[in-house]
């Protein structure tokens, strides 16, 4: 028996390997264009370590007009969870990274280099795996777990690596009739890579965001192909990898060390091997130590958070192609009013530290995103968010009319308001704007005039005899300073600070007593706006 009949007798009824390659030509792209992927396992909820990464594939992909799919690695099926695919597919969407191919659902997908999901790919990693073994560079390993433990219990007596390679394999070099005969006689194997590879010597590797690596060549024989006819990770991803044309492999940094085994992988199946950027993951400062961000501990570990507090999708992107690439936060200072496409992302720019996540950051990086939204857009926004997380905002804002103008306020100035977030401080910015939310007879701190007598006297005598609601803006604030001047205070601050002793106080402070009394708060946006909003008639009920 020679090897072509081994192969034969272990995969009978595969088609041969010409014919994928035959299926799936080389892609029609334009030079330089990026092919890469997102290939998750759908065995749980998705790590914002994970969407950066997508994140980037996708950037990389589109800003070079090339392709960027989803390719779903679930051989490891006892991890899988129901509805994993879905899951994955939907938290893309959620920020607006949709694949150019792939898994669409569960069970659907576009592109023409499917199927997607690698446990509907069985026949083509088995027809790979079987040109190996007629090649004499993969053989069955009929090695039980119990004669596996024994290898690695004598590896440690004997203080030596750990593995299967080398002297310490059992089936490597096993007669084929010898092997042949297990095999009709029904003991369980697996297949495993014949490595040619030698720990002593090195090879060189460029990752485009690490740079140079040296490394010892791969010595196991890893499995590639499992007893339930389903590959592993490594030899499924470089057949996978191969066949849709993937360029650049975007991905964790764990994965670095696997790299020669990846390399000897491509070279031993007759590819080309892509090449590969490793990210780092993403930090979190813990006391006075940095350490990734966990699953367990940080709820903003999961992409699923943002979507919960309202976080724009647009102001989590922003915020992750700010820490990919540093120069992102002096672009966007220089191009305010640009799309985010226009910004070219740099896999060689990337951190080869992990970046630190700072929600702080983030949320002030949100402030800035939504501040340039109209009214309609924030309404719109918000709206969808509360019907889902916050039935109390849904109901503030069922009359359309009333909230876009109360979103409005300070809305496309130069300057326009930053204090809003997230969806979910919406509540708490406007509720004063509501009259069956706002407590006239609250507690409020009037700063710096707190005589009760001085503060009726001065939002009496507005009312009596400046108020007009008629008034534009400039009309409405001399009226202020005449009111301060009345009353003892100084028309302007500069004149109060040249000569303190001659006044009560200034302007300010009068138009405080007046934001407190008809808001509640000392700092709100624009307080004629505010005023203009509420309207006379409940404006003189609120006092």
């Amino acid at each position: 028996m020679d090897n072509k009949d081994l192969a034969n007798l272990i995969f009978p009824n595969v088609k041969g390997y010409e014919y994928y390659e035959k299926k799936y030509p080389a892609r029609d792209l334009p030079e330089g264009a990026i092919v890469t992927r997102f290939a998750p396992s759908p065995t749980g909820f998705v790590h914002i370590g994970s969407l950066f990464q997508a994140l980037v594939a996708w950037k990389v992909a589109k800003q070079t007009k090339g392709v960027f799919f989803l390719r779903v690695e679930d051989t490891d099926q006892k991890r899988e969870v129901e509805n994993g695919v879905s899951g994955i597919v939907n938290s893309l969407n959620d920020f607006g990274i949709i694949p150019t191919e792939g898994m669409t659902d569960e069970n659907n997908e576009i592109g023409e280099y499917g199927p997607y999901k690698q446990s509907l790919r069985k026949d083509i990693y088995q027809s790979y795996a079987k040109k190996l073994i007629e090649e004499g560079k993969a053989y069955p390993c009929f090695c039980t777990p119990e004669i596996l433990d024994e290898i690695r219990s004598n590896q440690e007596k004997a203080k030596e690596r750990t593995g299967y390679y080398g002297k310490w394999t059992r089936c490597r070099n096993m007669p084929m009739d010898m092997a042949a005969e297990k095999i009709k006689n029904g003991e369980a194997y697996i297949i495993r890579l014949k490595s040619p590879g030698n720990p002593d010597r090195k090879i060189k590797h460029k990752d485009i965001i690490k740079g140079n690596i040296d490394f010892p060549e791969n010595d196991q024989d890893i499995v590639i192909i499992k007893s339930d006819g389903l590959p592993t990770y490594h030899f499924a991803h470089a057949v996978d990898d191969h066949l849709m044309g993937t360029t650049t492999v975007i991905r964790a940094d764990e994965w670095v060390a696997s790299v020669p085994l990846h390399l000897q992988l491509f070279y031993m199946l007759g590819f080309k091997a892509p090449k590969y950027a490793h990210i780092s993951p993403i930090m979190k400062m813990d006391g006075e130590s940095k350490r990734k961000l966990s699953k367990r501990k940080d709820p903003e570990a999961a992409v699923s958070y943002y979507k919960e507090e309202g976080i724009p999708k647009q102001s989590v992107i922003e915020y992750l192609i700010n820490i990919a690439n540093s120069n992102f936060e002096i672009w966007r200072k220089q191009n305010p009013d640009k799309s985010i496409d226009e910004f070219t992302l740099e896999l060689n720019k990337m951190g080869v530290s992990g970046a630190l996540f700072d929600m702080v950051k983030l949320l002030d990086v949100s402030k800035t995103v939504i501040s340039k939204y109209t009214a309609e857009e924030v309404y719109t926004a918000a709206l969808e968010w509360a019907k889902e997380y916050d039935s109390e905002l849904a109901k503030m804002l069922s009359d359309k009319e009333y909230s876009l103008k109360v979103l409005g306020i300070e809305r496309g100035n130069v300057k326009p308001r930053k204090d809003i977030a997230k969806w979910s401080d919406i509540k708490n910015i406007i509720y004063y704007m509501y009259d069956d939310k706002f407590d006239k007879n609250g507690e409020f701190e009037y700063q710096k005039i707190t005589d009760k007598d001085e503060i009726e006297q001065i939002v009496n005598i507005y009312f009596e005899k400046y108020y007009n609601e008629n008034d534009d803006k400039q009309t409405w604030f001399n009226k202020i300073k005449d009111l301060a001047e009345e009353m003892g205070y100084a028309r302007e601050v500069k004149e109060y600070k040249a000569n303190p002793e001659a006044y009560k106080g200034h302007v300010g402070d009068i138009s405080t007593v007046l934001r407190v009394k008809l808001t509640g708060r000392h700092n709100t946006p624009d307080l004629y706006e505010i005023m203009q909003v509420i309207g006379k008639e409940r404006l003189l009920k609120r006092i």
